[in-house]
């Protein structure tokens, strides 16, 4: 497991940090576990693209409706060029503690990723607590993979070079798509995109505590979105809710784990990156100092996002490029 010289060292916030935590402080915005479900997807909704870098052009954008267990589940998907050649899929699945968020938060990024990996990006709108409750965003995410492993040919997308990936709640729901896509016999993602993933069954590590306020995710925010998007504490036995509970890692595809040094969640995301090596798993471990939870959302402010992005493309550009050989 490959780790970069920049290893968390301390509780400090980059500079660059630093300054968009300050104007978050002047602006006043109300933790999320003070607001309606309501006014917390408005608030994420008008801030989430404030400090993000212009989005990017793409050949095609496309809405489209994909069967799912409880209806349709739209998705977004950005084509990066015209192309009679089949070319690699990344199916995305976007952040905001299964609450808020939602297609158009994640556009820049999709945009981004489809441009510079040179990939049809598939962006799941799964369904949201608490009007849907767990496994809801689960059956949601795993439907959206199975249906583009059986019909990328549809989209313009070769099945045999399909990678899986996500941010928060996002990344959780990808790797427990490549875990069920491993249980069930489908053909797995060749890559799994992991950034600052909640993998715990309880946010007891150290650096919840470490973390609990003034780092943009705060303990008060994350109990509520839990509070929310889980039905009881069985839930929290249930592996597709906590993947470090999966009994075993084995045979799942390589991993990027991108994790914030300044998260809540970096200690869990540690975790099941060492899980996964453990297993015998490709893993490449990113932990980047001095950045807080979201921090990719800030790449035309901060520069490691821009780094910790450029990285994200190189990795699945690799395993994409690498399968593309092996069928040639």
């Amino acid at each position: 497991m490959t780790t970069p010289a920049t290893a968390y060292s301390d509780n400090k916030p980059d500079p660059q940090v630093q300054y968009v935590l300050d104007l978050i402080g002047k602006k006043a915005y109300p933790d999320v576990s003070e607001l309606s479900v309501a006014a917390a997807r408005a608030l994420y909704a008008k801030t989430a693209v404030a400090l993000e870098a212009p989005p990017e052009a793409v050949f095609r954008v496309e809405s489209r409706s994909l069967p799912g267990p409880a209806g349709v589940i739209p998705v977004r998907i950005y084509h990066p060029r015209d192309s009679l050649a089949a070319q690699p899929v990344l199916i995305w699945l976007h952040g905001g503690g299964f609450v808020i968020g939602g297609l158009d938060t994640a556009d820049r990024l999709c945009r981004c990723l489809a441009r510079q990996v040179d990939c049809v990006v598939v962006s799941v709108d799964y369904r949201l607590a608490p009007e849907h409750k767990f496994p809801a965003a689960v059956d949601d995410a795993y439907a959206a993979l199975a249906w583009v492993t059986r019909h990328a040919a549809e989209i313009g997308g070769d099945p045999a070079r399909i990678a899986i990936g996500g941010d928060s709640a996002g990344a959780n729901l990808a790797t427990v798509c490549a875990i069920l896509a491993r249980n069930a016999g489908l053909p797995p993602p060749i890559r799994q995109l992991l950034v600052y993933p909640g993998t715990a069954p309880v946010p007891e590590s150290p650096s919840h505590a470490e973390f609990a306020e003034g780092y943009v995710l705060t303990r008060r925010a994350i109990l509520w979105f839990y509070g929310h998007y889980l039905t009881s504490a069985a839930d929290c036995r249930d592996f597709r809710y906590a993947p470090l509970l999966t009994p075993s890692l084995e045979s799942l595809p390589p991993a990027l784990v991108i994790v914030a040094g300044c998260d809540p969640l970096r200690d869990e995301g540690l975790a099941y990156a060492e899980r996964l090596q453990e297993a015998g798993n490709q893993v490449e471990l990113l932990l980047c100092a001095g950045m807080t939870h979201g921090f990719l959302a800030l790449s035309g402010v901060v520069d490691a996002a821009g780094d910790a992005i450029a990285q994200a493309i190189r990795f699945l550009h690799a395993g994409l490029a690498d399968a593309e050989s092996s069928a040639a």
